[in-house]
């Protein structure tokens, strides 16, 4: 029987959109913490940060009360006739809340590292913070944007205790590339898995070397338009 790599697919698919949320909640997040100056700064960075240290199944429980049958989301979804628990939705689900820690982390760190007085000036010539925000504060961060969404797309397809909790393994449907490696190891399938590991170690090679390149290509068009 040959390869069924639908889990290669279903992997890829979820890590992407996943990736799309997480580089948008990103942002925002990062935007706002940065700029907050008020006593609950620290608590605040901690809640978004949370997902980066507390073990994948303590997430993967978390969530699985919270879309449950009697969590308040898993409610409202059943009022209108949806559920998310064991479906391919909740792996992209699982996917995002555990990636976006890097996302926020790595783009605020970026957002702080910005001088401040190319914003100011830029308020003295009236310029709108909208146009502040999307004409220099990202492409000055650019390179930390960058890295935040390869680490997070890269975090989002390795996931493996949170999207077994609430997505569980079912074959075509949620079981993704992780899960599909501890089942094909755990029923003495190791040439199965060893193919699994060999594919996913291709694909996040290939994406963060592709970030290296891309990374460096940014900062060289940044420092020759400073020469300019």
């Amino acid at each position: 029987m040959g390869m069924d790599y639908t889990p290669l697919l279903i992997s890829l698919r979820a890590a992407i959109i996943a990736t799309i949320v997480t580089f948008f909640l990103g942002i925002a997040a990062a935007c706002f913490v940065s700029g907050y100056r008020g006593k609950f700064k620290g608590l605040i960075d901690g809640v978004l940060t949370l997902p980066l240290v507390l073990p994948p199944t303590v997430i993967g429980f978390l969530l699985l009360i919270l879309f449950g049958k009697n969590g308040p989301l898993g409610k409202l979804l059943m009022s209108i006739g949806k559920t998310v628990i064991f479906s391919w939705p909740a792996t992209v689900i699982a996917a995002s809340v555990v990636a976006f820690p890097l996302m926020y982390r790595t783009v605020r760190s970026a957002f702080e590292q910005i001088d401040q007085n190319i914003i100011n000036a830029a308020r003295t010539l009236g310029v709108s913070e909208w146009k502040i925000f999307w004409r220099i504060t990202i492409p000055l961060a650019w390179p930390g944007v960058a890295a935040g969404t390869v680490l997070a797309f890269a975090r989002a397809l390795g996931d493996f205790g949170a999207t077994l909790m609430i997505g569980g393994n079912i074959p075509g449907k949620t079981l993704t590339i992780p899960a599909a490696i501890f089942f094909a190891a755990e029923s003495g399938e190791m040439r199965k898995a060893l193919i699994w590991v060999i594919l996913i170690f291709i694909v996040s090679l290939i994406v963060m070397t592709l970030m290296n390149y891309w990374t460096d290509y940014q900062r060289k068009m940044i420092a020759t338009a400073g020469r300019k």
